[in-house]
């Protein structure tokens, strides 16, 4: 048994930005990583894949300018070197290969239990992030056993699947990614869309990551949102972070020869059933986009950039067909595999504290966790609209870094200062 002040969970780049703010505080600490540095970076994304945020985002405490290209999109290869570097540069203190079993609460802390050593610590970071298992629909029981079934966790390239159609659930960035590149690998892809984010890749010249860090969008604050719990569940952005700066969205699918129907609502035998609402989920995607693009908009014009930046324009409305399908069958359609790209989840099934509310979600304020000295890092709208960025979890960092500070010292933070920054 090892006592330590603080254990962090998980050596990705939330964990190594906590590792640097207390390192900061001077809070003797320790980070555990069942696999290596970056584990799920390394492990759990498919071939093709770059960042969706272009490389100056790629900003860390305690991190300076890296060179290279800033407006690129990093590979998964280059994030992992990212990662390694900052981890080396800030001397985190990593164990890497150590695998958390379980965690309790004890009189004075939390016992975590290892396959190799057990740490008591006073508090104690989760930085596992939120995209440990894939969080597919219990439709997948109902198809045949003839098809098969991929997650993105899983999927690494087209060459993987069989031969035939590919039926690709969900339209937030996987999903829109995956049936572009599987769409031009030769085979037939049908995209099942509900909810999502249309958003272009450049705008007025400029990278629309840069527009919405420009204007405030990314940074606003968990508080100043009516419902927190509903933002946290908005489906990610449809972008693709390609050399090209490509714009991938319905439009875009439809003319690589994608087929677009409704959300996948049912399955009887080798029939599937979508939902009538493909109009209405375009019709409220565009209007959001115009939402954001008037944002921008405002912003330019208020900053005085409307002399120094493109015109303002408005993608074309996602087109829609006149009678868009309800049903289809899987023997004709010719469809082989069904690639959910449905979400993920957290696994926090090594975690035995009551902290969890009924779907299964950890009870937090802006990654305060309900449990004296447990906090949490990495998930979506955490504190902010970025939070699940890499360049988020700097900001977050910092601000839950000082309340565990505090805590440690035995100073109530009142809820005003800990909604603050």
């Amino acid at each position: 048994m090892r006592n330590i002040t603080t254990v962090i969970i998980g050596a990705g780049h939330a964990g190594l930005a906590m590792s640097r703010c207390l390192a900061e505080r001077s809070i003797d600490h320790v980070v555990l990583e069942r696999g290596e540095v970056g584990n799920t970076w390394r492990t759990e994304r498919w071939d093709s894949l770059r960042l969706l945020t272009p490389n100056w985002q790629r900003r860390l405490p305690g991190l300076g300018e890296e060179g290279g290209d800033p407006d690129g999109y990093a590979t998964m290869a280059e994030t992992v070197a990212f990662i390694d570097r900052y981890a080396e540069r800030i001397a985190a203190p990593v164990e890497t290969g150590t695998n958390v079993v379980s965690v309790r609460r004890t009189e004075t802390g939390y016992l975590v239990v290892t396959d190799r050593v057990d740490w008591h610590c006073k508090t104690l970071v989760i930085a596992t992030g939120a995209c440990n298992l894939p969080s597919v629909p219990r439709l997948v029981n109902a198809l045949p056993g003839t098809i098969d079934t991929v997650t993105p966790l899983g999927y690494r390239n087209p060459d993987q699947l069989r031969d035939g159609g590919v039926l690709v659930v969900g339209a937030a960035a996987s999903g829109v990614q995956l049936a572009n590149e599987i769409q031009r690998s030769g085979r037939q892809v049908t995209l099942s869309t509900g909810e999502h984010i249309r958003a272009p890749r450049m705008y007025r010249g400029r990278d629309i990551q840069w527009w919405m860090d420009a204007a405030g969008v990314l940074d606003q604050h968990y508080s100043q949102v009516d419902d927190i719990e509903r933002a946290r569940r908005v489906p990610s952005l449809q972008l693709v972070g390609s050399p090209e700066r490509e714009t991938i969205d319905l439009n875009a699918l439809q003319e690589t020869g994608v087929k677009v129907v409704g959300r996948l609502v049912g399955i009887n035998d080798t029939k599937l059933q979508f939902s009538g609402s493909l109009r209405n989920h375009c019709a409220l995607s565009d209007l959001k986009l115009g939402r954001l693009l008037d944002t921008i908009d405002a912003w330019a014009t208020m900053n005085g950039l409307d002399g120094e930046v493109g015109e303002p324009h408005r993608l074309p409305p996602t087109k829609v067909d006149e009678n868009p399908a309800l049903a289809l069958d899987l023997a004709s359609s010719g469809i082989q595999t069904v690639l959910w790209a449905t979400g993920y989840r957290p696994d926090y099934s090594w975690l035995h504290v009551p902290v969890f509310d009924r779907k299964g979600g950890l009870r937090h304020d802006g990654g305060v966790v309900d449990a004296p000295g447990l906090y949490v890092l990495g998930l979506q709208f955490l504190r902010r609209r970025k939070s699940a960025l890499i360049d988020g979890a700097g900001d977050d960092a910092n601000a839950l870094s000082n309340h565990l500070s505090a805590f440690l010292d035995g100073v109530a933070v009142p809820p005003e200062q800990r909604l603050a920054s």
